[in-house]
């Protein structure tokens, strides 16, 4: 696990805390399905679309492969045109799902001190850091290399803009496992809160799709024929549940207490209507690679198994698994076998698979499957109270979160 992290200034101030349940208050998210969570519900049930094109790079870029790009992004639409110029695609799309999240700018003298952001990617972006890289190669030196695009390439430099752009002071870390990177990204929040290190985190995950990262994944050979490759953002504000939200009255406007308060995009926020919890968020590592299987779905099994145990949940009482395994050609059975392990009714438990609709997003997964678990909830009427959030590696980690529906606890 990478984890790189900055403390701020009013970082350490709160007070510990004990327990790790996390109740969500806000969520942004950006895909091929388009902004927020009704258009993602919509995608899941069949009601939208996904875009099919990618609009950053020529079509005859990529691999022969289905394409799930997040629709047109204009960043300006999210922060104005002053000092945008040199922000690349991929701090674009954290940026504009940190808006959504936190329904717009920062309001005039709200303290923030002690809110931060967890982030998690693979590689920051791929796309600046090989266009940079390329330039100290081809071009004359130093003259024609252009040092303004130099912070894009730093694996952690969307969560600083993240921080600047929306005036947090608190914690900023950004954490990279690969596959399970969402998940082990908000276990850090978790253990963040706990520990009095913030009273609100931004956390989440992006992932961006170019020519070199898609040929990547076509290349290497761990996804079905004819998987889409997806690329995308969500954010969760995230806050320690049972306790009163941080920063009182500027809180409840940040969230958005209707659904009516939302950024001059139009896009819905998602805010105000979320009210989900994470009871338990577990991460672990299975002790092999993707080509045992075997490991794999005993180590997911004990994550489960821990997870579900943390947060007090009966293996009977989960109602519906977002599964982050799908269309991996040496993972999907590992973690089928985990769950018929763990559930009793795994048989009848439902399966939520984002990656038919959003395609594989990679780093972002657990972010994106979170936030369909939470958008299928809002969009319909189902009994449904406890959700499982699983995510499985070839390089052996493993993570799952136990899920509270709003208004189930």
């Amino acid at each position: 696990m990478t984890v790189t992290t900055t403390a701020a200034a009013g970082a350490g101030r709160a007070a510990a805390r004990p327990g790790g349940t996390l109740r969500i208050t806000g969520c942004g998210v950006l895909s091929a399905a388009g902004q927020g969570l009704d258009a993602l519900a919509e995608a899941l049930h069949g009601a939208r679309a996904p875009v099919g094109e990618p609009t950053a790079d020529p079509p005859a870029d990529f691999p022969p492969a289905p394409l799930r790009p997040v629709t047109p992004l204009d960043i300006r639409e999210f922060l104005g045109r002053r000092g945008t110029r040199k922000l690349d695609r991929f701090s674009s799309l954290g940026l504009a799902a940190s808006r959504l999240a936190l329904g717009g700018p920062p309001p005039e003298g709200e303290d923030r001190s002690t809110t931060g952001v967890v982030l998690a990617t693979s590689t920051g972006s791929l796309r600046s850091l090989a266009a940079v890289a390329r330039d100290t190669l081809v071009q004359e030196l130093p003259y024609l290399v252009d040092p303004s695009m130099f912070p894009n390439t730093v694996m952690n430099s969307c969560a600083g803009q993240i921080a600047i752009w929306n005036g947090l002071r608190g914690l900023n870390a950004t954490v990279a496992t690969g596959q399970t990177s969402s998940l082990a990204a908000l276990r850090h929040a978790r253990t963040a809160l706990a520990r009095g290190r913030a009273d609100r985190l931004l956390v989440g995950g992006v992932e961006e799709l170019t020519p070199a990262v898609a040929w990547g994944r076509h290349r290497a050979g761990g996804l079905e024929p004819d998987t889409p490759l997806g690329e995308g953002a969500a954010l969760f504000v995230v806050e320690p549940a049972g306790g009163e939200p941080a920063g009182g009255e500027a809180a409840d406007r940040t969230r958005g207490t209707s659904r009516d308060a939302r950024p001059e995009t139009g896009a819905e926020t998602g805010a105000g209507a979320v009210s989900a919890e994470v009871l338990a968020v577990e991460i672990g590592y299975a002790g092999g690679p993707a080509g045992r299987p075997g490991g794999l779905a005993l180590g997911l099994a004990d994550c489960l198994s821990r997870a579900l145990a943390r947060a007090g949940v009966e293996a009977g009482e989960v109602d519906v698994v977002a599964t982050g395994a799908d269309r991996h050609l040496a993972l999907a059975g590992a973690e089928e076998r985990a769950l018929r392990r763990v559930l009793p009714r795994a048989a009848d438990v439902r399966r939520l698979s984002v990656a038919e609709v959003l395609g594989d997003c990679y780093s972002a997964s657990g972010a994106l499957q979170l936030a369909a678990l939470l958008a299928d909830w809002r969009a319909s009427d189902s009994a449904e109270r406890i959700g499982l959030v699983t995510s499985v590696g070839g390089d052996g980690n493993v993570a799952c979160a136990v899920v509270c529906a709003p208004g189930a606890r």
